[in-house]
């Protein structure tokens, strides 16, 4: 087993800052050149206050601005335009980073797009669901409507 520090939010291992033990290959393979950990040492202590800070300074601060951004978000479904060909099949699919510009744009405010996860590709027009993580306990999902772009 390897420790590890994680930079970035893992599905189901971890968010950025927590330290964890994984299987050697993992870590080698896939984690530190992927950048979503970096090796675990005496000195990384430092790194994970710094990840922590930074962490806790992107967060929405209260837990009723979380509430009332869930609540929000639940209310209606994201507009989100997106390039079609014949059909209504998309030219490539709708990335989490589109339906956080999509978020940006309709007035919800900036949300991270490693927070935004798709189940299933969207590779069509018409009415899809994507999950928002908003903070460790609250997770919503959300309404994306997708629409063929002028």
């Amino acid at each position: 087993m390897a420790k590890v520090i994680l930079t970035h939010e893992v599905t189901g291992l971890g968010v950025a800052g927590d330290v964890v033990d994984v299987k050697n290959g993992f870590a080698r393979n896939y984690l530190v050149p992927q950048g979503f950990a970096i090796g675990w040492s005496r000195g990384g202590q430092k790194q994970v206050d710094q990840i922590k800070a930074a962490r806790a300074a992107r967060e929405l601060h209260s837990l009723e601005d979380v509430q009332a951004l869930k609540a929000a978000l639940e209310g209606g479904k994201i507009l989100l335009a997106a390039k079609s060909g014949v059909g209504g099949r998309l030219f490539g699919s709708v990335k989490p980073a589109d339906v956080a510009a999509a978020v940006f744009t309709a007035g919800f405010g900036d949300i991270d797009k490693r927070k935004i996860e798709i189940s299933s590709p969207i590779k069509t027009l018409g009415d899809h669901e994507a999950t928002v993580r908003l903070s460790r306990d609250v997770v919503v999902t959300i309404g994306l409507q997708v629409v063929a772009a002028k």
